[in-house]
This record gives structure tokens, sequence and C-alpha cells, in this order.
């Protein structure tokens, strides 16, 4: 099966209808055993899911400062957030937005990144915009230049390799929902990165393609996510497999946004929790070596 680009971006359609209403429930289906949250926090530092949670439960007029500031990186607006007292060279991780947009809940997710020892580097993809409805966010997904976004990606990229504040040697990229699926394109157009981790992003099928990436890739998907069905990611597994990539794949007992803070109804602390402790783990093999 072939999924292009443009093919890609079209499937914001059925994302809209799995954001209408699915409840989120406790339990992670696949993805290991989770250790104790105050072990891992006293070994990696930064934040417990409770705590990231409630960074999204605070009023503007109570929200911490932003530990991070605004770029411009090929024209675009981007979120660079360090690690404290960090010693160049800095590993680096793209961070890519959801549909909505490169909002607080994704600089939430760069400074989080920012506190386990990663240079964060959010872009945006969607030229400023940021949606506060799926009808907004549906028509800012529509006006995405794949190709402009590449180059925005692949700058950005340069940023974290040659910035003298940061001079990467070892990069990953992370994303979600829209930004999911980039990350893979992240993996498929920059060989250079060495961790490619996709949350619940439409996953690209042709072998031929996948073939390209270098990086290990760490897919996580919910098994109720009704826009990316558990055939799908089954079939991306094998695609996976065929393309010679190196590769995990989890799936966890909840829908589509599952470890968004800022998503009623969908988020899914049990669930966001145990594929973060994984997330944290595959990044570190990757990138702190």
């Amino acid at each position: 099966m072939r999924m292009n680009l443009r093919t890609m971006l079209g499937c914001a359609a059925v994302v809209w209808l799995s954001l209408s209403g699915c409840a989120a429930k406790q339990g992670a289906e696949k993805g290991g055993e989770k250790g104790s949250s105050e072990a891992r926090r006293e070994e990696l530092g930064g934040l417990t899911e409770k705590e990231f949670q409630a960074l999204h439960e605070l009023k503007a007029e109570a929200a911490p400062p932003r530990k991070g500031q605004m770029l411009e990186i090929a024209g675009a607006r981007a979120y660079l957030s360090l690690p404290e007292n960090a010693r160049k060279p800095v590993p680096g991780v793209l961070v890519i937005h959801e549909w909505w947009g490169l909002n607080e809940h994704i600089m939430h997710w760069a400074d989080r990144l920012a506190a386990q020892g990663y240079a964060a580097l959010a872009v945006d993809l969607y030229g400023g915009k940021v949606a506060a409805t799926p009808e907004e966010a549906m028509a800012a997904m529509k006006t995405v230049d794949p190709a402009r976004s590449q180059a925005i990606l692949k700058t950005a990229h340069q940023y974290l390799m040659t910035s003298s504040r940061v001079q990467s040697t070892r990069t990953g990229v992370v994303g979600w929902c829209f930004g999911g699926a980039w990350s893979l394109r992240a993996g498929m157009t920059i060989p250079e990165l060495n961790a490619v981790v996709m949350y619940y992003g439409r996953p690209v099928l042709n072998v031929d393609e996948l073939k390209s990436i270098k990086a290990p890739v760490l897919g996580v998907f919910g098994s109720k996510d009704e826009s990316i069905p558990n055939d799908v990611v089954e079939e991306f597994d094998e695609a996976l497999s065929d393309a010679g990539v190196a590769h995990r794949i989890l799936k966890y007992d909840a829908p589509h946004a599952f470890a968004n803070p800022s998503a009623p109804g969908r988020y899914n602390a049990e669930a966001a929790e145990a594929a973060w402790e994984q997330v944290k783990g595959f990044l570190a093999d990757n990138l702190k070596q």
C-alpha cells in the first residue's frame, strides 16, 4: 500500500472523526513493565506524569514561565528549550506538534525533554497558526506544504548540530498525531537522525519508502484509536520489518491523543506514563551514548 505526503495529510478527516468522543480507559496492553516512576525520576530527572498533567490544569495567569525561548528557523517559528547547566555537545530532539499547532502543550513537551537532558527544538509547520477547534485544525493542516515542511525540519536539524549552544552529535525526533506522521517522514529524509519516536501518527506502509530510514523507530499507538486501526499498526510493523528498519511498536489500551493532558475524555494518565517511560529509555539508549 503506497502513501505519499498528500495522502498522509489527508488522513486528517479520519482523525477528526476520532476526536469526537472516545472516553479514555485505564491500562496498557503492551509496552513492557513500568518501573517505579520515582526511581526513574531520580535516575533521569524531569517531571512525573502527574506533574506534567498539572501544568495543563493551570490557568494562564498561574502558569509557570517558559523555560525556553522562541526562535526563527527557516522563516518559521520554533521554540528551543535547553537543559540547565548543559555541557556541549547536547543531544538534540526535534519536536513536532499535533494538528493543533505549536501551542503551550508542545512547549511543555519541549521543556519536559530538556529536563531529561536534551536540547529540544519544537518547530512550527503551520506558519504561526494555532487551532482551538477541530475545524480550525483541519483548515490549518490543509495549508501545509510538504516540501516547505521538510525544508524547515532539515534546517532545524542543522541548527541542533551547528548552534554554538548545542552542537548535537546525536539527534532524534518526536511527534504526536500530525507530528507523529511527520516524525516518521523526518526519519525518511534526515539520515543523520539517531532515533525516531512517533506517537499515534498515520504511518507510511510502503516498504521501499521506509528503507530510507537509518534510525531505530519507536511507534506508540492506542488500540482504541479509530483513526489508526490496529490492522494498520500491524501492517506498519510488518512493513518496517520488511524494510530492515530496527523498530519497536507499543500499543496501549487507549484512544487517539491519550498522551495529551489537555485532551478531555481522551487523556489516559496510566497509558501516558507507561509510554513516556518507554520513550525516555529509548531516547537515552540512542542519544546518550
